[in-house]
């Protein structure tokens, strides 16, 4: 389940998947919607909670409480959440879409 949500938000968050595809009939409500989840989730709040929680977990890790590869996991997971855009691209332009 984890990966259909991460791949779908990988692909909200192409820059250049949107302009790929016309968006249908009747879907202005729908990407609006999509378009205002991806603000939030990379916006100015989820900045500040991802430098929070990377501090924490880092803070963590130096003083032992808990295990090295947990803190990695979830270091590599803000560096997919915010460089999403960047990934789906770099892979389009290998598969030379």
């Amino acid at each position: 389940m984890w990966k259909t949500v991460a791949t779908a938000f990988a692909a909200l968050t192409a820059s250049s998947a949107s302009a790929a595809l016309p968006d249908p009939e009747g879907s202005s409500v729908i990407v609006d919607a999509l378009s205002w989840l991806q603000g939030t989730l990379l916006g100015t709040a989820a900045t500040v909670a991802a430098v929070i929680a990377v501090a924490a977990v880092g803070f963590a890790m130096l003083t032992g409480r808990i295990n090295w590869r947990h803190g990695a996991v979830v270091i590599l997971g803000c560096f997919i959440l915010f460089g999403a855009a960047t990934i789906v691209g770099g892979i389009r332009s290998a598969a030379g879409g």
